[in-house]
């Protein structure tokens, strides 16, 4: 998205048009196409022919699996949350969230599908959930492919923080062990939708902290550590580890963009998320920037 002429810096930040409401946002690119999904009544969906411009073309799922009800009774019928959407072994993955605010009663759904153009998505049905005897949350999952091509899938949400366990290649559902990757206990355990990637011998986790969707109000910021294991310990850079509160911070926002986060790293070089433009009311607007890499390899705007 670099436009001739311009430095970098300003480059960087995509000028986005159109409709660009959305929270939670994951991005991807199926041939000319850029496809965000994102939170809200069956999963919503915006569609770019070319990056920069949006329009909105029908939610994915149009009435709810019976499935849902019975692992989340709490759960208010089509609210569906922070999807993530990737290509892995010849299909397109979805996974979701269904869960009710503040509450871990929750479950993560997958849904797959061809390719994203064909459409006709299948239910795969629940990935994994999470009850009040659990200390975990099962919502926002974010699938991770290894240095070796082997599926894992992050998740979590408040409670005793982020997890990450392996994937069936066939199944795309967990086999194994959760390990725990990071947890705030001095901070009421406020660290949520996590992603990951791998780059140059180490995976990259980015994590939001602090509050959300409370608008111009939310306290939402970016934050990121590393690893040479997939299954931690991640620290940033300071060295602390992020199962202790650790994890540098990437964007705090700014006058206009309030609480910036539920991001999502795509293709190691761009990355997608919300925050509430305080021009607007304190509406969630979908932000896109290049993401860039310092030589001691850190990330960077």
């Amino acid at each position: 998205m670099m436009l001739t002429g311009q430095s970098r810096a300003i480059a960087a930040f995509w000028s986005l048009s159109g409709d660009i409401a959305v929270h939670d946002p994951s991005i991807i690119k199926e041939g000319n196409s850029w496809y965000t999904f994102s939170t809200g009544p069956g999963l919503q969906v915006l569609k770019s022919d070319n990056g920069t411009s949006w329009y909105r073309v029908p939610q994915i799922f149009l009435s709810e699996p019976a499935w849902w009800k019975t692992a989340v009774p709490n759960h208010k019928q089509m609210d569906v949350w922070a999807p993530d959407i990737q290509q892995y072994n010849g299909k397109v993955w979805l996974y979701y969230s269904i869960s009710a605010f503040g509450e871990n009663r929750s479950a993560i759904g997958l849904a797959s599908a061809s390719s994203i153009g064909a459409g006709q998505w299948k239910d795969e049905g629940i990935v994994l959930q999470s009850t009040s005897a659990n200390n975990y949350n099962a919502i926002d999952p974010n699938l991770v492919i290894d240095a070796a091509g082997n599926p894992w899938m992050a998740f979590g949400s408040f409670w005793s923080g982020l997890k990450i366990v392996k994937l069936d290649k066939n199944t795309m559902k967990p086999t194994g062990n959760i390990s725990s990757i990071a947890a705030r206990p001095n901070n009421n355990g406020a660290i949520e939708a996590p992603s990951i990637i791998y780059r140059g011998g180490y995976y990259y986790l980015f994590a939001s902290i602090d509050s959300c969707c409370k608008g111009v109000n939310s306290t939402y910021k970016m934050v990121y550590g590393r690893s040479t294991s997939i299954t931690g310990p991640y620290v940033d850079k300071n060295g602390v580890n992020m199962l202790n509160g650790g994890g540098t911070i990437f964007d705090t926002g700014n006058d206009r963009w309030k609480g910036p986060g539920g991001q999502d790293v795509y293709n190691g070089n761009i990355i997608a998320r919300h925050a509430y433009d305080a021009t607007d009311n304190g509406n969630p607007k979908l932000l896109i920037s290049d993401l860039l890499w310092d030589s001691s390899g850190w990330p960077t705007y």
